[in-house]
């Protein structure tokens, strides 16, 4: 099998030499070149014809913003990802990037004198999001497959409870790929939503708090980071911060929110199954559990906890994930009711919660 063609980005000679070497060192990753600013890097894409593009947000000349501007113009399927410093500037660069077309990004360490830390993020998050994102390349057809249709799974393990019981909450668990995908759910979501939504993406500090601006400006659902010990409203999404876990607990009738910093699951602060698992608990079968586009297999544990009280769960199908690591583990399970394209999510949703609660 041939290896996975890498052109790093990245206009300081140290991140250049690091990135390149942690990635030779993989034997299914070869670096095929480098760039230190946007302009080379274009000049660079058809003689090293790379499947993967690593681009540091901050470069002199041409950033990376205005070269991924560039880069879909000519190369609109190549996977882009980029690298993000743990700042203000940093995560609204980075959600720009999204929206323009990035697959994924890579924070750059705290210390970035810390060699051995770098070098961890590099192996651990680096090397896995390029593989996934040309994985899912290589299984593709060049033109953009149809989103296939709601499909659910067969009908002993799947079917809705005869008289659908009032839904109480949404719960929302996404990864890569997740702020475009939310932004898509937000802006479908009607006005006056009749119950609370709680969401994890997984996401690192200040990036959480700047996506929640950016789906409340955009849609007609607000959405802001979750506080600590918060009640939860109806039409009011809630967002975890980003490095805790967040969780929603019952105390008599007032539901409020906890957030804590207990240990990762799956390798996640926040994670889904967490979320997830605490809803269950707090509303029984009045959940509604969705897991969109996201390596792993977060939301797993926490969507079988759903389906034990009997609410209800769905998932986004392959087609329109970015990657179908957390839809697609739940989806195998035989967790999932529907399995839906992207454009169908936000009017399932709206479908199941309104039919729910519609008087007898």
């Amino acid at each position: 099998m041939p290896r996975i063609r890498v052109l790093v980005v990245d206009d300081a000679v140290v991140m250049r030499k690091l990135i390149s070497e942690t990635l030779s060192r993989d034997v299914e990753l070869e670096v095929t070149g480098t760039a230190a600013n946007g302009r080379i890097a274009l000049q660079k894409v058809p003689q090293v014809n790379p499947d993967v593009i690593t681009l540091d947000l901050e470069m002199p000349d041409m950033d990376g913003l205005e070269t991924l501007r560039e880069l879909r113009k000519s190369y609109p399927r190549l996977p882009v990802i980029m690298f993000s410093t743990l700042t203000h500037k940093g995560a609204a660069a980075t959600l720009d990037a999204l929206m323009l077309g990035a697959d994924d990004y890579v924070t750059k360490p705290a210390n970035v004198g810390s060699v051995s830390e770098a070098i961890q993020r590099l192996e651990t998050e680096l090397i896995a999001k390029i593989k996934a994102h040309c994985r899912r390349r290589e299984t593709r057809t060049v033109l953009a497959p149809a989103p296939s249709p709601a499909r659910p799974l067969p009908p002993a393990s799947t079917a809705f409870p005869p008289r659908p019981v009032p839904i109480e909450i949404v719960c929302l668990g996404t990864s890569t790929g997740g702020p475009n995908a939310l932004a898509e759910v937000f802006t479908h979501l009607p006005a006056n939503f009749p119950i609370p939504v709680v969401i994890v993406q997984h996401m690192p500090p200040m990036f959480t708090a700047l996506l929640a601006e950016r789906l409340t400006a955009h849609s007609r659902l607000p959405c802001r980071e979750g506080a600590d010990g918060e009640g939860l409203h109806a039409g009011q999404a809630y967002m975890a911060p980003g490095g805790r876990h967040m969780e929603v607990q019952r105390s008599g009738t007032k539901v409020n929110l906890r957030l804590h910093d207990g240990p990762p699951e799956n390798s996640c602060r926040p994670a889904v199954d967490v979320l997830f698992r605490s809803a269950a608990a707090a509303y029984g079968n009045g959940v509604l559990g969705v897991v969109m586009t996201g390596m792993g297999r977060d939301g797993l544990r926490g969507c079988e906890a759903i389906r034990e009280r009997q609410g209800h769960v769905l998932a986004q199908d392959e087609a329109t994930s970015v990657v179908w690591g957390m839809p697609g583990a739940v989806a195998e399970a035989g967790y999932a009711h529907k399995i839906l394209p992207l454009n169908q999510v936000a009017p399932e949703i709206t479908r199941l919660v309104q039919t729910s609660r519609r008087p007898d």
